[in-house]
């Protein structure tokens, strides 16, 4: 089985990981999708920010892949946060930027993550349609 990686231009480049990797047969997994910004700082403002940024790179490597938020099968949001209300607002957030698709999801509350300050970090696995590969 071969892959290729994917590693969208306007992310953090410095990421001791690749972004992405598609397998035959169009399976795109994806590395946990940090709230980060171009020069690798974890964004302010609290966790319903940082899942719209998650969110916003993970996108961008969909994108890179040939796929859509439409091309997620699953995804796994992680959230270091102390109440159950807080899981349901960074659900909320992540809801409405990937409407109006609705991968199948687990929402996991975690005690740490890996970047100081980090709340949020969302894995997923997407179908790149064949057309789409490239």
């Amino acid at each position: 089985m071969t892959h290729r990686t994917v590693d969208p231009a306007g992310l953090y480049p410095g990421a001791p990981y690749h972004y992405g990797a598609v397998v035959d047969g169009g399976l795109l997994f994806t590395a946990g999708a940090c709230p980060l910004d171009a020069e690798g700082r974890v964004v302010p403002g609290g966790a319903p920010a940082q899942a719209r940024q998650a969110v916003a790179n993970l996108l961008a490597v969909l994108e890179e892949a040939g796929g859509s938020a439409a091309d997620l099968v699953k995804t796994t949001v992680y959230a270091t946060v102390s109440e159950r209300s807080e899981l349901v607002e960074v659900w909320a957030a992540i809801e409405a930027a990937l409407a109006p698709a609705r991968p199948p999801s687990t929402l996991l509350g975690v005690s740490h993550l890996g970047y100081p300050g980090q709340f949020v970090e969302i894995e997923a696995v997407a179908s790149i349609p064949p057309r789409a590969l490239r």
